[in-house]
């Protein structure tokens, strides 16, 4: 009765649905395990849980709807908030600081609003190719406390804008 007159137990009901998100493929390529990656700050998860792209294209586009809160100054690098509060960073190559915005075109500031397959980047896979340790591309989950459950797809080739990589219970 007092469930009925006071609507108690209806936020209960609420937080046993999870909130699910889904990340797509910010670059065209090759699927890669996160633990492959050839550097021990992404395959052993330290920024956190994901994946990686060997690109075939030089563009990066947003993988989910929300806000660009970093942008690099070397335009390698870009910070994304879902609505949902997830916050992705999208690694182009690496060690491709190095090369101090070299062949990046960023396309995006920090504080824009971005929906999935909006340009972010573009970048030069030849030069990065020649000045960087690897074109290879993580996407990782830097707040994974706020993740309850993350299941990867296992798409060999992905599409930019595209391909679901990751789905995410909140």
């Amino acid at each position: 009765m007092l469930k009925k007159l006071f609507g108690l137990g209806k936020k209960e009901a609420e937080q046993v649905q999870p909130q699910q998100e889904v990340v797509v493929s910010p670059i065209t390529g090759k699927l890669v395990n996160i633990e492959e990656v050839p550097d021990p700050m992404f395959a052993q998860k330290m920024m956190g849980d994901g994946v990686a792209i060997e690109p075939t294209e030089g563009k990066a586009v947003a993988p989910v709807a929300g806000e660009i809160v970093q942008v690099f100054p070397t335009k390698h690098a870009i910070g994304l908030k879902t609505k949902g509060g997830i916050e992705l960073l999208l690694h182009i190559g690496l060690e491709t600081v190095n090369m101090k915005g070299e062949g990046f075109t960023a396309h995006v500031k920090e504080g824009d609003k971005v929906n999935v397959g909006d340009t972010l980047v573009e970048f030069d896979l030849d030069l990065i190719n020649e000045k960087a340790t690897s074109t290879i591309t993580p996407i990782v989950i830097t707040n994974m406390e706020a993740v309850a459950s993350l299941e990867k797809e296992t798409a060999a080739e992905t599409v930019a804008g595209e391909t679901p990589l990751l789905t995410l219970k909140l």
